[in-house]
């Protein structure tokens, strides 16, 4: 008497894990801020000099990377950003909070912080 015989089973797959969500989308500022990561300035200037990291100044250049909803007037109309996200910007020296986020530095501060748009 012939037995039946049960196919093998598959094994399953193993689930892919979600890739690790950048730093940018962990972090949502509110309001009129936003978040931007400082640029770092070069370790020598122009006559070859090289600066030590005690002597550096926080840059003043960064890249905008979140914004939050955008102003509200008295009468609770939003006023949209004048930068958006990638932008690189020029924003006050002493400006802001400082914050770390999966060891990468950003920067929160008031749209009014950021002086220019660099083309």
């Amino acid at each position: 008497m012939p037995t039946k015989k049960t196919p093998a089973k598959k094994p399953k797959a193993p689930t892919p894990k979600a890739p690790k969500a950048p730093a940018a989308k962990k972090i949502r500022p509110l309001s009129d801020h936003v978040l931007v990561k400082r640029l770092e300035p070069e370790d020598t200037v122009k006559g070859g000099i090289i600066i030590p990291d005690s002597a550096k100044e926080k840059p003043q250049e960064g890249i905008v990377v979140a914004l939050g909803d955008g102003r509200k007037t008295k009468s609770g109309k939003t006023i949209p950003f004048e930068v958006k996200v990638g932008d690189r910007v020029i924003i006050e020296k002493y400006t802001g909070s400082d914050v770390t986020i999966d060891d990468e530095e950003y920067t929160i501060i008031k749209e009014e912080g950021v002086l220019a748009i660099i083309g």
